[in-house]
């Protein structure tokens, strides 16, 4: 992505923030009772759960901190999506974008008032009526379409056959410290950050209650740990995902690099072409270079492209 594709994805992102976070304020402020107009209706309603009331029936502590952790966790996601996905998928981008402003939308109302703003009605007051929603919950429909029709269309755009590189583990020594790198730093940011909540969460019960604070503690230090496990262990396993595909996208044009700086010396000259995402593409430049010069001291045959060569040329 360049700088201006991040500028508008991120100000997609806030915009919708902002609006929705404007049009709450304005439903708090002027909405009083029930009222329809026409097959709209609006009315204030406050959700302690998910969209459309989902998990309400959860414990408040365990409710109102997974789903606003949930929210953050998921702009880590969209940031390592958006960075790994090509380039020319602006559809899914787009959808992203708006699918995490109506997420941070409610988030934001749920870590603020510990539930969220619901005031928009569809139907009819005499029959039928949708259960309340928000700006935020009709955007992130449209980020969920986009998504799922960009997914469908531009499929063959995330991993093209001509662009799929057969061998996983290209440079499996290489691989495994680079994600064993992002696993002990995730580990450790894990302890460090559960350690500081949990004494935190801790210290502050047994201040402030009066009475029999362990049983304080199991009430709320349970469900924390619950959650916290959760988080901690779909963090990992993102990093680990994440690990795997940037290392291959680092090992794979070094081990292309490699065969091509063997065939060079054996007397092949061919080309050498990285696939779209791999890192250091300058070296398709440096095998040009390299090839010329090695042509123009007559170690090479002009123009020779053997079919054994080309057929290695990725990798």
């Amino acid at each position: 992505m360049t700088k201006r594709d991040w500028y508008l994805n991120l100000a997609i992102v806030f915009s919708i923030w902002a609006v929705d976070a404007a049009t709450k304020w304005l439903a708090a402020e002027y909405i009083r009772g029930i009222s329809f107009f026409g097959p709209f209706g609006v009315v204030l309603h406050f959700n302690p759960g998910a969209m459309l009331g989902a998990f309400s029936t959860l414990p408040p502590i365990l409710r109102v901190v997974s789903l606003s952790t949930g929210g953050a966790f998921l702009v880590f996601i969209y940031l390592a999506i958006q960075y790994l996905i090509p380039s020319n998928v602006n559809v899914l981008r787009f959808g992203m974008s708006i699918l995490l402003g109506g997420i941070l939308g409610n988030v934001t109302d749920r870590i603020l008032r510990g539930s969220v703003t619901d005031f928009l009605l569809i139907g009819s007051p005499s029959h039928w009526t949708t259960p309340a929603f928000n700006v935020a919950d009709m955007v992130q429909w449209v980020g969920y379409g986009m998504i799922v029709y960009s997914l469908i269309r531009d499929g063959n755009l995330f991993w093209p056959e001509y662009n799929i590189r057969r061998r996983l583990w290209v440079n499996p020594s290489f691989q495994v410290k680079y994600i064993g790198m992002l696993m002990a730093m995730g580990f450790g940011f894990v302890i460090i950050s559960g350690t500081f909540f949990y004494t935190y969460l801790k210290v502050t019960i047994d201040a402030l209650v009066v009475g029999s604070a362990p049983e304080v503690e199991h009430r709320f230090l349970s469900p924390f740990f619950i959650t916290f496990s959760i988080i901690a262990s779909g963090f990992v396993m993102i990093l680990v995902i994440v690990g795997r595909i940037l290392s291959h996208r680092m090992a794979g044009p070094l081990y292309a690099f490699e065969k091509f700086l063997e065939d060079l010396l054996n007397g092949k000259t061919r080309e050498l072409k990285l696939r779209a995402g791999d890192d250091f593409q300058h070296l398709e430049e440096l095998s040009i270079r390299l090839r010329k010069q090695f042509e123009s001291k007559g170690i090479l045959p002009e123009g020779v492209d053997t079919p054994d060569a080309r057929s290695q040329s990725r990798g």
